[in-house]
């Protein structure tokens, strides 16, 4: 892998990690449109340690505060009932899924899982999903004529079931296209809760599962054609960039719809079965050579 291909595929990366479009998914599409190897799960797995880097500077007092109060609930039974205390339980329960099934499915994550019309059909899936989703919350946020506003739940309801609902919905990240974002806010309309609450606790949850990943994928750095240096520099675009989308889309959902985004993986998704169908495009691309 060259430079200009590690500062591409950073840049990538940090742009997609937060927006419920799939950076796995534009990971592997850039790759394969630009006829380069596709850079693989172990990097993409990698390159996520820096927008996570991003998502804990960004929350780091609400992190900060989660992590002192679970640490004092340990051994003081008062604080068990802290919201932030319970918090920092809920991100280790919702956590759960997704380790589980990401060691289990291994080699399908890193294999079978990366053709290009599987991402196709998650890209139009699950954004057919977010955009539902995003209607009902709006429907519950909007008054009529014969209907109230309808108050969204926030994270203080959050439970241990609701958790590990998130938690599955994060799961179905780990096959590019689903967008771990995406599955998890989506999961949270779903449920009721609000676009806010449902994002900050999606970035939450994201945090172990993805530099556990990262962590785990460190010992295949460096083999087949994509070296540590790339790799490395591609990491610390994401994070630059990453940080940026943050602070961008926390602004964004607050007052503006997911349609864009629905819109936007549909259209990608049926040019993909198009460019694939025609035989344009293998839905191998650069996977031989990688």
């Amino acid at each position: 892998m060259s430079w200009f291909e590690s500062f591409i595929l950073g840049l990538v990366q940090g742009l997609t990690e937060f927006l419920p479009i799939s950076s796995s998914a534009h990971l592997r599409l850039t790759a394969a449109f630009a006829g380069w190897h596709d850079p693989g799960a172990a990097f993409t797995a990698i390159t996520q340690i820096g927008t996570e880097a991003a998502v804990l500077i960004y929350f780091r007092e609400d992190i900060a505060r989660i992590i002192s109060a679970w640490f004092r609930s340990l051994t003081n039974k008062e604080m068990r009932g802290d919201h932030d205390a319970q918090m920092g339980w809920l991100v280790i329960v919702g956590s759960i899924p997704i380790g589980v099934l990401g060691i289990t499915f291994k080699d399908q994550i890193e294999g079978p899982f990366r053709d290009l019309r599987l991402i196709a059909v998650t890209l139009i899936v699950m954004g057919i999903v977010l955009g539902i989703a995003d209607r009902l919350a709006a429907r519950d946020e909007t008054a009529a004529r014969h209907r109230a506003v309808k108050e969204r739940k926030s994270l203080r309801d959050l439970g241990v079931k609701d958790g590990l609902i998130f938690g599955f919905c994060q799961a179905l990240a780990l096959i590019p296209g689903v967008s771990r974002s995406g599955a998890t806010i989506s999961g949270g309309l779903l449920m009721g809760y609000t676009r806010e609450a449902a994002a900050r606790y999606s970035f939450l949850l994201a945090i172990p599962a993805v530099l556990a990943s990262g962590v785990f994928e460190l010992k295949d750095a460096g083999e087949g054609h994509v070296s540590w240096g790339p790799t490395i520099f591609a990491t610390l675009v994401a994070f630059v960039v990453g940080y940026a989308v943050i602070a961008w889309f926390m602004k964004f959902i607050t007052t503006k719809s997911f349609m864009p985004f629905v819109i936007y993986r549909v259209l990608l998704g049926i040019a993909l079965f198009v460019l694939v169908g025609t035989d344009t495009l293998s839905p191998h691309a650069g996977e031989s050579a990688g």
